[in-house]
């Protein structure tokens, strides 16, 4: 055995040490490690990919105040109640077109065509539908990287509201009959209608029903996660505000 004082060396089941008398039940015993022992690295086990997903989607790291908890619960009761208009709004005629929502999407939607204007034709056309889907989910990956999980919630509630907004457009792709920007509709003037070039570049103009409620479908499903997960965030930050 090591004297825990003058570290030397004992015979096993002495009372006190042999070289400086120290009596080993009146101090703390504190066993020493042998060069074998202290070469062996510790074995740190790293929490697992779902652990970390679940830290970074819902952990609660900032104490939020009452009246900001209240203001948040009432925006996401506005969202839900909002949402569950979009979801239950026809593919098919002008209602996306004329909601609030279309004037926030249609800024980025025309600032994406230029954007992927030196890309080529193809990608330029397409570039509208992707600017409306790119800002939503910067804002929502933007947010979530400052830990604000529930306005990261909000951008995703956007980016599901943006798949649905962009379903009456691939929708009307054959048919032309849309009012599009500029006060005309696709069948009043060629190479107008973004989706009509691209599902014709791409061979499905035919598919373009069965494409609209896919993205219409992939809408809904990201609102109603929004929903959740926001929904499941408040419950968190108002469970430890009250702990």
């Amino acid at each position: 055995m090591i004297c825990p004082k003058c570290e030397r060396d004992q015979p096993e089941g002495l009372e006190e040490c042999l070289h400086c008398g120290v009596i080993f039940a009146k101090i703390r015993h504190v066993p020493r490690m042998t060069p074998a022992e202290s070469a062996v690295t510790p074995v740190v086990i790293a929490p697992g990919r779902a652990a970390l997903l679940k830290d970074r989607l819902f952990a609660v790291s900032v104490e939020e105040n009452r009246l900001l908890l209240a203001g948040r619960f009432c925006l996401w009761l506005a969202l839900a109640a909002w949402g569950f208009r979009f979801m239950t709004a026809p593919i098919s005629g002008e209602f996306f077109n004329q909601s609030f929502m279309h004037l926030i999407n249609l800024p980025f939607h025309e600032a994406g065509h230029l954007f992927f204007s030196p890309f080529g034709r193809f990608l330029q056309v397409l570039g509208g539908t992707l600017g409306q889907w790119i800002i939503p989910l910067v804002v929502s990956g933007s947010f979530l990287l400052r830990s604000d999980r529930f306005a990261a919630s909000v951008g995703l509630w956007w980016l599901g509201q943006s798949f649905m907004d962009i379903a009456p457009y691939m929708d009307d792709a054959r048919a032309g009959q849309l009012m599009l920007l500029g006060g005309v509709t696709g069948s009043e003037v060629e190479d107008y209608h973004d989706w009509e070039i691209i599902l014709t570049r791409l061979g499905w103009l035919q598919h373009d029903h069965l494409i609209a409620r896919i993205s219409f479908g992939f809408g809904i499903v990201l609102m109603l996660a929004a929903l959740l997960w926001g929904g499941y965030v408040l419950y968190r930050q108002n469970h430890r505000h009250s702990s």
